[in-house]
């Protein structure tokens, strides 16, 4: 099946991002959308150019990271002119940077980057913080609110900022809080403001204003309203405050307005409705007892957005709603504990009709994206568990049968949240949770659980290793499979109907390899590519959606097997290595129509399913071919859609005559014309997909390719009134 127009389905959240132009174009496919803002021009039809290697090598794809891209540029040139004038070092040399000053010389080490990721880190400081609030008891509403100007604000009815003068900085707790790194009240121990919060290092909330060109904060508290304001980080009014009327006396809480600095972040100033609504239902469902609301202001009315998130089942509502497309084996399972002030909740289902696993971790309302002690501890009292369980109860009846981790955990959607009193992350993004007792606890607590209730549900127990030892089978044809795969040669099998052309360059990070739909585009590919870094690997019609085929049928698949080997993935999971990768950049290039829409989304749930890592590592791109080419004269342009045609036709004079051609497929195109538009690092524009929501892309996979048609159908019928007849590729 084709997959459905993105205009079907405007209403759906779409994980994976891409991180290269404005315009929100993918494939058809609500999976992705991009967020960077990115001018695309007409490009002009010129003779390649001869550019050496190690310029390629340097820049690889410009057009990729928008004007950041070029930073690398001038810091080279600077190192090498500043190196004979820099011979001098002494006590001169020494910066010291004072304040906030650090947090606007290096943002990136505080928020992640300055793109569109960093962007909305700046939100979810904020938004931590009145979770946090929530979770010491003291919070149930939350509203955000995306303003027309730009500017975000994040209102709680906590107990409000401490306005009273601090001790030692002599200026009121507010001001201590916004203009100081590591002011706040989440350090632990007899003085600190909470038991559980997810701000650990009190740099957040200085660090949101220290990169917001204007920041205003009101506080409630005490029958009074206080507010100040900031302009990159430094306060321009005095802390002024006013007694509340008798019906408001009793109003509490902490409403913050910040307007991002333009001068720090590299993109365009834009926050995602979508990519803040990710975020803002996972808090809900981590917080049953917690109302979000989420509204973006817009000019026109009909444009306005609002949406409210309340979830009092929790992680239960939070895996029904990931498995909604899926045959569950049975009910949620799930248990929330509480052992030496660390709270553990956990819910857990197995469904037949999956074939990977949903593993999400959380602590303290962080999500953990690099997993952690938790995760493992999980893990590992799963797998134990489970093989005794099946040993007692002679389900597993062979002695020599040992289920691993990825048997027992195919086909399951397990989510754990943790909050611990002085949670150990990984710098200022908490990526992975360190505490080593919370693996011990968490193994402890899933074995007592998972034990005292399958031995009370036998029915459930013989479900959940029924399919564990079809998981076990499957994974033994899948190695025999392997072993034919591996003592084959991509590149001594002249008979495979996509053959690889390779590239001169043995260095992973100076490649790349176009997947390239059919022979008529991998032979203009092969002519137009420069064979010293760019590869072709043509691939003929549809590969295996392996989302509903287990891994014996991928591995015997000869399209699936010429991907495996020709970029190097190894195999499946756990055995993935960087260093293995033939190319860190694989860019998928279909036609423009429905069919290359569906290959480019069956590569994509082979990537994602297959070795997840390559998205996380930012190894996936989308080539863009261009639409149109439209001549006048002896002066060609290439434009990408119908905004960049009826661009061009405006700088026409009105009696002009000219000829517009409309590519249909990347066959059409000659060789040169495919460098100049698509291959050319110089000029092309490729869109590279980054992971921003395991969750929702799961989700998403799982509708769309897995083997429910009934949710599809229904999405159909939903959504039929939204469809644009005119652009209905039929």
């Amino acid at each position: 099946m084709a997959l459905l127009p993105r205009y079907l389905y405007p209403h759906l959240h779409y994980p994976l991002r891409l991180m290269a132009s404005r315009p929100r174009f993918f494939l058809h496919s609500p999976s992705f959308h991009s967020l960077a803002s990115f001018p695309r021009h007409s490009i002009f039809f010129n003779p390649r150019k001869n550019f050496t290697l190690k310029s390629i090598c340097r820049f690889p794809v410009q057009h990729v990271l928008t004007p950041k891209a070029f930073i690398s540029s001038n810091f080279t040139t600077e190192a090498v002119s500043g190196s004979k004038s820099s011979k001098a070092y002494n006590s001169e040399q020494i910066q010291v940077l004072e304040g906030l000053d650090p947090v606007r010389k290096r943002p990136g080490m505080y928020i992640g980057s300055t793109g569109p990721r960093g962007l909305h880190h700046l939100v979810y400081e904020i938004l931590d913080n009145a979770v946090d609030e929530a979770q010491a008891g003291f919070a149930s509403q939350i509203d955000v609110i995306l303003h027309s100007d730009g500017s975000v604000s994040i209102s709680d009815n906590g107990r409000g900022i401490p306005i009273d003068l601090h001790p030692v900085t002599k200026k009121s707790a507010l001001e201590t809080v916004l203009t100081v790194l590591h002011a706040g009240g989440k350090f632990g121990g007899l003085s600190s403001g909470y038991n559980v919060s997810g701000g650990l290092h009190g740099v957040g909330l200085s660090v949101v204003n220290a990169l917001s060109e204007a920041l205003e904060v009101t506080v409630w508290r005490d029958g009074m309203e206080y507010q100040q304001k900031y302009s990159r980080g430094k306060p321009v009014t005095t802390l002024t405050c006013h007694v509340l009327s008798t019906e408001s006396s009793d109003h509490l809480g902490t409403s913050i307005r910040f307007w991002p600095d333009n001068k720090i972040f590299t993109t365009t100033i834009e926050f995602d409705y979508n990519t803040l609504a990710g975020r803002i239902r996972e808090l809900a469902f981590l917080n049953p007892k917690l109302t979000i609301t989420l509204k973006k202001e817009d000019n026109g009315p009909e444009k306005s957005l609002y949406n409210e998130y309340f979830f009092a089942g929790g992680l239960f509502e939070y895996v029904k709603w990931l498995n909604a497309d899926k045959k569950p084996l049975h009910d949620v399972l799930g248990f929330s504990r509480q052992i030496d002030g660390t709270t553990i909740d956990v819910a857990l289902q197995w469904c037949s009709d999956a074939y990977s696993d949903t593993m999400l971790g959380y602590a303290n309302s962080i999500r953990t994206i690099d997993g952690g002690t938790h995760i493992e501890g999980v893990k590992a009292s799963l797998t134990r568990t489970l093989n005794n369980l099946g040993k007692k109860s002679k389900i597993v009846k062979d002695k020599d049968i040992s289920l691993s981790g990825e048997h027992v955990r195919e086909g399951l959607t397990c989510i754990i949240s943790v909050k611990v009193s002085n949670p150990e992350f990984e710098g200022q993004t908490k990526t992975r949770l360190g505490n080593p007792d919370v693996r011990k606890i968490v193994d402890q607590t899933v074995q007592e659980f998972l034990t005292e209730y399958l031995e009370l549900h036998p029915d459930v127990l013989d479900s959940i290793l029924s399919k564990s030892l079809n998981a076990f089978k499957a994974a033994l044809a899948a190695k025999r499979a392997r072993e034919l795969v591996r003592q084959k040669s991509v590149l001594k099998s002249s008979s495979l109907p996509g053959k690889l052309a390779d590239c001169s360059s043995t260095n992973p990070e100076e490649s790349e390899i176009f997947i390239v739909e059919g022979d008529s585009a991998g032979g203009s590919a092969k002519q137009g590519r420069d064979r010293r870094f760019q590869a072709i690997l043509p691939l003929r019609g549809k590969i295996l959606n392996i989302e509903r085929r287990d891994e014996a049928a991928m591995y015997k698949n000869e399209e699936i097997q010429n991907l495996i080997l020709g970029l190097g993935l190894g195999v499946k999971g756990e055995d993935f290595k960087i260093e293995n990768l033939r190319y860190h950049k694989i860019i998928i290039l279909t036609d423009a129509d429905v069919d290359g829409a569906h290959i480019r989304t069956l590569l994509l749930t082979f990537f994602f399913r297959y070795q997840r890592a390559l998205f996380d590592a930012g190894c996936i791109y989308v080539g863009v071919p261009p639409l149109y080419k439209v001549e006048r004269g002896k002066q060609v342009h290439y434009c990408y859609d119908d905004a960049d045609l009826k661009k061009a036709l405006s700088l026409f004079p009105q009696n002009a005559s000219y000829n517009i051609q409309r590519f249909k497929g990347l066959g059409e195109m000659m060789p040169a014309q495919l460098w100049e538009t698509t291959m050319d690092p110089e000029r092309r524009l490729l869109k590279q997909l980054v992971v921003e929501d395991a969750a929702e892309s799961n989700r998403v996979f799982s509708s769309l390719m897995g083997a429910r048609v009934d949710i599809r159908k229904e999405l159909i019928q939903n959504s039929a009134s939204q469809v644009n007849l005119d652009k209905l590729d039929i």
